[in-house]
Parts: C-alpha cells; structure tokens; sequence
C-alpha cells in the first residue's frame, strides 16, 4: 500500500527484495544488496531527491544493520525513515525527513 500511495505522490518506487528466503522449488536465496537495506527506494519526480523507506509493523523493530544503514543514510542527509503505514511513508517523503521513526526506537530502549 506505501508504494502505491507513494506511487500516486509522483515518486518512482522499487522494492528491495533483500535478505534470505526460500525458492518455489525450496532453494535457499540470499539477495545481493548491502545487509540492512531498507524495503523501499525510489525518488521524487520533482526535484529528483532520493528516498529509503523501512516498513515496520506497529511493534516492529529496526535491526542492528538497519539503524547502520539508517547512521549511514542520516551522515549524508538522505530522505529515509521507518513507515508503519502508508500516511508514515507519505510524511517522510513529502517533508524530506532524515531518520524519521528512529528515534522512537531509541528511546524505546531507554
């Protein structure tokens, strides 16, 4: 549903099909993007800013190569953050937000 909501808001989006999983057949799959990646990337039409996206369930949480990616993506000022709904993946596009939902994550921990 965030792709295509992201879709409608004039953004070219892809999913990363990341991570280990098991054939059809049951052959065991291991992707080739870097550990950590998040689910969702694309770019805004206008102005062509780049985008990473994590969707999270409600109680989901980042793992420990996702906040690494989220660190990485946050030096450089990169639009990502995590996205518990499509409105979450929205407001992290539209308003250009750098880590949004990781704090909370953090402070969860506290």
């Amino acid at each position: 549903l965030a792709m295509l909501a992201l879709s409608k808001d004039n953004c070219t989006v892809f999913r990363a099909n990341a991570g280990k999983f098991r054939s059809m057949d049951g052959k065991r799959i291991v992707q080739g993007l870097p550990v950590g990646h998040f689910d969702l990337y694309g770019f805004k039409h206008e102005g062509g800013k780049v985008f990473y996206i994590e969707m999270k369930t409600k109680t989901g949480k980042a793992r420990d190569s996702q906040v690494r990616f989220h660190e990485m993506l946050s030096r450089w000022g990169i639009i990502h953050g995590i996205a518990r709904s499509p409105e979450d993946a929205l407001k992290i596009v539209d308003e250009e937000l750098v880590g949004y939902g990781f704090q909370k994550e953090k402070d969860k921990e506290l």
